[in-house]
């Protein structure tokens, strides 16, 4: 089905069992997000809340809560996309099989961007930003936010539809000290390309002009956070996933998306800024309060009977998991194409995305030589260079020739892949003093950090256990050693207070196990609770990779400095442990926890 707008494809859901009405008045303050996160922990349906407290518009989340529900919306348009895709890595597959790929252009060119030239729906009326629904989802967050924005900008140099940038940065609407209706703020990270034009535009005497939208085709939700090649339009790309061109209007010097529920206008003032946050954020924890871009606003429209679609985000896996899980299913026959000699990458969502990167790659350069790391020491160089993957801390990177059949979403058998096979003395790589995603504060400083590569090839060196040795014993301060999965133990450590402390409690730990057999445990983690660390495999990750920077973090068993390569003899030891610079993590307001659920027992949940 072609969605016209999010209200039809809403329905559209409904119509197959896959929306829920909640009838009652419920708060935006922490409420909404409550109902939202209980529903979405079920893996339920799509949420339609009928009346907002203090706004007269209906907010809808969770369309995209389950993979299958993602799938569903984008039934009739998926395998398109996939096969315009497919030529784009291959375009000699069209003449390979024909029939296949017989709509492969039809599909690129009817998803060009058009004109309204009668009136765009969203412009039915205007409204005020504090009638918005004032969703606020934890209880630090400062204020309520668009949690689903499209922001759209265009290039001064190259003006228009085609060279414009649509991305998914979070907005402010209220809080901190934005003048109400007057300011809201906007929050964009490293490698987004608003930063591109907002760099240009401050050279120049002319607005910065910035259209919010909100709502609309799902497709256009999923076009702003798609990854896409700079100079390839975001339009066009909801087109085609959308199965309808992407409608646009001008007004007042600023564009419309036609068949959005809400656009919100304005202009982003140059070398202005204003404190934005705090924000629970999709690691589980609150991004903190920093100076960012703030946008003056012009005007609010909306169309007759708009959605205000949001989302709730936290701790992965939420509702915004499934972009991954799409953008995975899309781009996949591009990797090789992006990356020459990668054969799979795996942003792992349960520890945030950037913290943990799972690599295969293939082994091409001396076949007649030892089976030593090399090919994938040039592929992990490339990640760390492009794009989005260049935010990776750590990327664990396997050889294909070990184990063809390893895939990096069966996290156990990767990491037991890796732990049984790896030389920490050889294949551990760091990079010091350089940049981090912006919302992860393990680092040294705000986007400031290091990362680590682990690459390793080679014939299995040991047997992954999980026993203790003999007689195993800790020194004052560490306890309950537990194992997360073969080959990786978890130990309950002192609270890290000071660095310098920290720093030698670790040490003292690593000489400490010395006199232990620890050959079948490659890998120590330090951390504040061993029991929950070990619980599951999320928790691990989690724990493990959102709460270390490897640069400082990381010790060993016997470990050693040469040429100014660092490496271990015994086991690799990752401190783990929260740290006084790390932002607060996301706990839910009970009482509101309380409520929600009292509500969603009518409802039957």
């Amino acid at each position: 089905m072609q969605y016209k707008s999010l209200r039809q494809a809403v329905n559209d859901l409904e119509r197959h069992g896959m929306l829920l009405r909640i009838r009652e008045e419920v708060d935006p303050n922490l409420e909404i997000a409550a109902i939202h996160r209980q529903i979405f922990e079920q893996q339920g349906p799509a949420i339609l809340f009928e009346k907002v407290k203090g706004s007269p518009f209906q907010a809808v989340s969770n369309i995209y809560g389950t993979f299958d529900r993602t799938a569903f919306l984008f039934r009739n348009t998926l395998e398109r996309v996939k096969r315009v895709i497919e030529l784009k890595k291959d375009p000699t597959a069209a003449l390979k099989n024909p029939g296949r790929y017989i709509s492969a252009p039809f599909t690129a060119l009817s998803a060009l961007p058009m004109r309204s030239w009668r009136s765009a729906p969203v412009a039915y009326g205007t409204t005020q930003i504090d009638q918005l629904p004032q969703i606020k989802s934890w209880q630090m967050d400062g204020g309520a936010f668009v949690t689903m924005p499209q922001v759209y900008t265009e290039d001064p140099d190259k003006p228009g539809v085609m060279q414009s940038n649509l991305g998914m940065y979070r907005i402010q609407l209220s809080g901190n000290d934005y003048i109400p209706n007057e300011e809201i703020g906007l929050h964009y990270q490293l490698h987004r390309g608003i930063g591109v034009h907002h760099t240009k535009y401050n050279a120049l005497d002319k607005p910065f002009h910035c259209s919010i939208f909100v709502g609309g085709p799902p497709s256009h939700a999923f076009s702003a956070i798609m990854p896409l090649p700079e100079g390839l339009s975001e339009l066009l790309f909801a087109g085609m996933l959308g199965g309808r061109r992407f409608r646009y209007a001008r007004t007042e010097g600023h564009f419309l998306s036609s068949d959005a529920d809400f656009v919100i206008t304005g202009e982003i003032l140059k070398n202005i800024k204003k404190p934005e946050g705090p924000f629970g954020d999709h690691l589980g924890y609150y991004s903190l309060t920093h100076d960012f871009p703030v946008m003056k606003v012009h005007k609010v429209y909306h169309r007759k009977n708009p959605l205000w679609h949001f989302s709730v985000v936290g701790r992965p896996p939420m509702e915004d998991s499934s972009f991954g899980w799409l953008i995975h299913e899309l781009v996949a026959p591009l990797t090789p194409q992006e990356f020459p000699g990668l054969k799979e990458i795996h942003a792992v969502d349960a520890a945030g995305v950037h913290p943990l990167l799972l690599a295969i790659g293939h082994e091409r350069y001396m076949p007649f030589r030892p089976r030593v790391p090399e090919e994938i020491l040039t592929i992990a160089n490339r990640i760390l260079g492009s794009g989005q993957t260049s935010l990776a801390k750590f990327l664990w990177i396997a050889a294909e020739d070990d184990n063809p059949a390893l895939d990096t979403h069966d996290l156990p058998r990767f990491f037991q892949h890796m732990l049984e096979r790896v030389d920490f003395t050889r294949d551990l790589h760091f990079y010091t003093r350089t940049t981090m995603d912006t919302l992860d504060y393990s680092g040294s400083g705000w986007n400031a950090g290091s990362k680590v590569v682990i690459a390793c090839r080679g014939e299995k060196k040991r047997e992954a256990g999980t026993r203790l040795p003999e007689n195993f014993d800790l020194p004052q301060g560490f306890s309950n050693p537990v194992f997360c999965m073969p080959g990786v133990l978890a130990i309950n450590a002192p609270k890290f207070e000071i660095i310098s402390e920290a720093q030698k409690q670790a040490t003292e730990l690593c000489t400490w196990l010395e006199r232990y057999d620890l050959s079948t445990i490659p890998m120590i983690v330090l951390v504040d609770d061993a029991s929950f660390t070990a619980a599951t495999i999320n928790n691990f990750v989690w724990v493990a990779f959102t709460r270390a920077n490897p640069s400082h973090d990381i010790y060993g068993v016997q470990s050693f400095t040469e040429h100014k390569h660092w490496g271990c003899k015994g086991p690799l030891v990752l401190d783990a442990r929260k740290k006084p610079q790390h932002a607060p993590e996301l706990i839910p307001d009970a009482d509101m926890e309380q409520k929600a659920k009292q509500l969603l027992q009518g409802y039957g949940y």
